[in-house]
């Protein structure tokens, strides 16, 4: 009876610790819909490495493990890419992973606050990767950049993490994100300086930009389509550097690199991938060509309520609610973030 009253004893002491935990993270959580996605220590136990798997999936595509990466996020596709340099000195696509979660709509963030998901060119080091995050592993894009910050856009602890809860974020499954921190901090322990990420806010065909052309982010966009096509023709990182309040890319300046992002640019002395030009040239005349046209009416879709959802989450999230399909992405116990609108899906009606 004594043994029995003690495990009794101990039973509910742990329920109460588990209730504890429980209320201080919904307090996380709560904090983090208010101020960003931040990652805080202790939450996490080692850091993700490579599976055996993987590395022969990189080895089947003649890539190494500590070959250089390159990350694109597609918004409107709830999907991010991870491109590794493979051996004929290019990049090529290592795996396409579903986004569970990423909150505000289709546009640039520019405040704090406005649970917009960044849309951009970021460069990821070691020193922005987190072991240690709360939702699970994570790495901080580094927003705002160097152009945003000479814009007066606001924000900070923009992440790629796990978990589905997102207020400014890129909100992936524990399983997901793990894979993606291992490839990354691989790569950048193998000799690469800091990677690119390129976040967009859908795959910039024309199709995408004429379907969008009222949008008042278009120009902005018509700018990241440059480095998209840059690098969708060559295969190859494109340059970024800033200026006239814009990202310009594959060129070098008179004088060095621009050293205010707001000022004129200065004079350019080389473009790089001028084989590439043509092709790229030849696509901005194709959709400044289609934007004069009528749009279908199957183009027509409803707006963001607030971030989007991969559909093979959405499906889940309408067959088993949000509490269960949480439970079964994340160990955190992070709830869904705003589930009804996850479910709105803006291109039911297409």
């Amino acid at each position: 009876m004594h043994v029995l009253a003690h495990l009794h004893r101990a039973a509910n002491r742990l329920t109460t610790v588990r209730r504890v935990a429980s209320r201080t993270i919904a307090a996380l959580a709560l904090s983090a819909a208010l101020t960003g996605c931040m990652a805080l220590d202790g939450l996490s136990e080692a850091p993700p490495k490579l599976s055996g798997k993987m590395v022969a999936e990189m080895s089947r595509k003649g890539m190494k493990p500590e070959s250089p990466v390159l990350v694109r996020i597609f918004k409107q596709e709830s999907e991010l890419e991870v491109w590794k340099l493979d051996k004929s000195g290019t990049y090529a696509l290592l795996k396409t992973y579903p986004m569970c979660r990423w909150s505000g709509k289709l546009g640039p963030k520019t405040t704090i606050g406005d649970r917009q998901a960044p849309e951009g060119f970021y460069h990821v080091s070691t020193g922005q990767l987190n072991p240690n995050s709360q939702y699970y592993v994570s790495f901080n894009l580094g927003y705002p950049n160097r152009l945003e910050s000479a814009l007066g856009y606001t924000g900070e602890a923009l992440m790629v993490h796990g978990a589905c809860s997102s207020s400014g974020c890129y909100a992936m499954t524990d399983q997901g994100v793990g894979e993606i921190y291992a490839i990354v901090q691989k790569a950048l322990s193998g000799g690469q300086d800091n990677f690119q990420v390129q976040a967009f806010p859908f795959r910039m065909t024309a199709k995408n930009m004429i379907e969008h052309r009222d949008d008042p982010n278009m120009s902005f966009w018509h700018t990241l389509k440059e480095g998209y096509d840059a690098f969708e023709v060559t295969h190859r990182e494109p340059k970024v550097s800033v200026c006239s309040g814009r990202y310009v890319f594959n060129r070098e300046f008179e004088g060095g690199e621009p050293a205010d992002p707001l000022a004129a640019c200065p004079a350019v002395t080389n473009q790089l991938e001028p084989q590439a030009m043509a092709k790229i040239e030849a696509e901005e005349r194709k959709v400044e060509a289609a934007m004069t046209q009528a749009i279908p009416a199957s183009s027509s879709m409803s707006a963001y309520v607030d971030g989007g959802m991969h559909p093979s989450f959405r499906t889940l999230l309408k067959r088993e609610g949000p509490k269960k399909l949480a439970a079964s992405i994340s160990a955190t116990k992070y709830p869904i973030s705003r589930p009804e609108a996850a479910l709105a899906d803006p291109f039911a009606g297409r």
